[in-house]
């Protein structure tokens, strides 16, 4: 029991990763290219690991976040992150909260509409994290993860026993400029944004807070154990989409309630009316997890750039972003609710675009002077960042000229 209340950070992380980039991208990745994407999945977890992880190695080496590591940097990093965070935040949420919303309206009924179904979900979102803040959010999160992962192992175990035909493993390296666009989003989002390790380095210092117990080398096995969970959890969407939809002759609608009816009607098609609460509570705690922590990161986010950039003042604190982050959601969502399609793939591909800055800022910091010695990365670590480094350019580069 005391081993399950050090984790955090990391099943928050996570929390966060395993939402639009598993239920949406992942499944759909599976019911286009059946597992022929599977390669595209593994190779982007592998080389975005690094700059991830060094959010918790970070902030475990120095107690600070990588926002205060990006300030020591120069002003101009952390300018340029603000512009970024800023300029994206909202849509990022919104992608989120949408689906959030359809499947709530899908699992509990059609008594609210779905413009209804979103406002109810961050109200509530909004009541855990400012009412029970961190502690709650740290105890409620090791409970959806877990429900989450039994639900999906589960479901994928008996796809396969069920499934009679035979599966390819061929791979397959999108062509035209619609395949390689849909490739670039589920990279960009797989399994996270990579500002996200922002986030981690943030929940780090929170977790200290809470408990004295939570050692650095904690922090980082804490990390690695979300991660494996987010690799894990993505390769069993993909699996599930691949069995229960690929070559189905199904094609996924962009509006939110239509596209979270399809989703789960489809699985229960195959797989049987009594799988209906089995995908449908997966489906939802997956993305109400991915709801409540990216308002949650985004507002502590906002909040710390803003005093490091700016005179610190109470009056643009957590409460204050939080609020201002939920209305701005509800007011994009009012507008693009049946546009879920397009908001998920704008955002994703924003994601993918300036990973390659964070990769780099991350790399650049916790090899810089301002991260104690022994706390830089091995050998195989540099030689893995560079790969990634490479990986995320060479890609973004490759999706520019097709445009």
């Amino acid at each position: 029991m005391q081993k399950l209340k050090n984790f955090g950070p990391g099943l928050l992380f996570a929390g966060a990763a395993i939402g639009v980039s598993h239920l949406v991208q992942s499944t759909r990745a599976g019911a286009d290219y059946g597992m022929g994407l599977i390669w595209a999945l593994l190779l982007v977890n592998l080389f975005k690991y690094p700059f991830f992880q060094f959010g918790a190695r970070y902030a475990a080496a120095t107690g600070e976040s990588l926002l205060d590591g990006y300030k020591k940097l120069g002003k101009k990093v952390l300018i340029v992150f603000y512009i970024i965070n800023f300029a994206t935040v909202f849509t990022f949420l919104t992608a989120v909260t949408i689906v959030t919303a359809g499947l709530a309206s899908t699992l509990f009924g059609n008594y609210f509409d779905i413009k209804t179904w979103t406002v109810i979900v961050l109200i509530v979102c909004i009541a855990i994290l400012i009412i029970g803040k961190y502690k709650l959010l740290d105890k409620l999160i090791k409970i959806i993860i877990i429900t989450l992962s039994l639900s999906t192992i589960l479901a994928v175990c008996i796809a396969l026993s069920n499934n009679t035909n035979p599966i390819s493993f061929k791979q397959i390296l999108p062509k035209n400029n619609l395949d390689i666009a849909f490739l670039i989003a589920f990279m960009g989002w797989m399994p996270a944004p990579l500002d996200v390790s922002i986030w981690q380095s943030l929940w780090t210092i929170e977790k200290n807070n809470e408990t004295k117990r939570y050692s650095q080398k904690s922090a980082l096995f804490d990390f690695n154990v979300g991660y494996v969970s987010s690799i894990i959890l993505g390769t069993g969407f993909l699996i599930l989409g691949a069995l229960v939809m690929f070559n189905s002759g199904e094609t996924f609608s962009s509006s939110a309630g239509v596209f979270s009816n399809q989703l789960i009607n489809m699985y229960t098609t195959n797989l049987g009316d009594w799988a209906y609460i089995i995908i449908g509570s997966a489906a939802f705690t997956t993305m109400f997890s991915t709801t409540i922590t990216t308002l949650d990161a985004s507002s502590r986010v906002m909040v710390k750039a803003t005093d490091l950039l700016f005179i610190k003042t109470s009056t643009f604190n957590y409460v204050f972003w939080t609020v201002l982050l939920t209305i701005g959601t509800i007011f994009i969502f009012f507008f693009l609710a049946s546009e879920m399609g397009l908001l998920i793939k704008i955002a994703t591909i924003l994601s993918f675009i300036t990973a390659p800055f964070f990769a780099l800022i991350n790399y650049k910091l916790i090899i810089s002077r301002h991260t104690p010695k022994e706390w830089h990365p091995s050998k195989a670590l540099h030689i893995l960042s560079w790969m990634g480094i490479l990986f995320l350019i060479g890609f973004s580069i490759w999706y520019l000229t097709t445009l």
